[in-house]
């Protein structure tokens, strides 16, 4: 398992399936762009004068192209400061 340090938090994209206004349905395969909502995998408690002001499970909001992608035993996580994470989904 990977354990983010200093104020990084661990993210694994939300697939979602749409459907748009007209009753087409969109599989997660045809969307091209990468998805923005994200669940917290992990968190570390953060620096000194940084508030980790998420936890395990909440969904998130991150921009496009913030933090870095891995992949570990085939599953693709993001990693991004807390600073890069936008807001909280309910």
């Amino acid at each position: 398992m990977i354990q983010p340090l200093a104020d990084r938090v661990l993210l694994k994209a939300v697939e979602k399936d749409t459907i748009t206004e007209s009753g087409i349905y969109l599989p997660e395969s045809a969307n091209k762009e990468r998805p923005y909502v994200y669940e917290v995998v992990a968190v570390w408690p953060g620096k000194k004068d940084i508030e980790m002001s998420v936890k395990t499970g909440d969904r998130v909001l991150t921009g496009q192209y913030s933090g870095d992608d891995v992949k570990v035993d085939g599953e693709e996580y993001k990693i991004v400061a807390m600073d890069y994470i936008l807001a909280k989904v309910g």
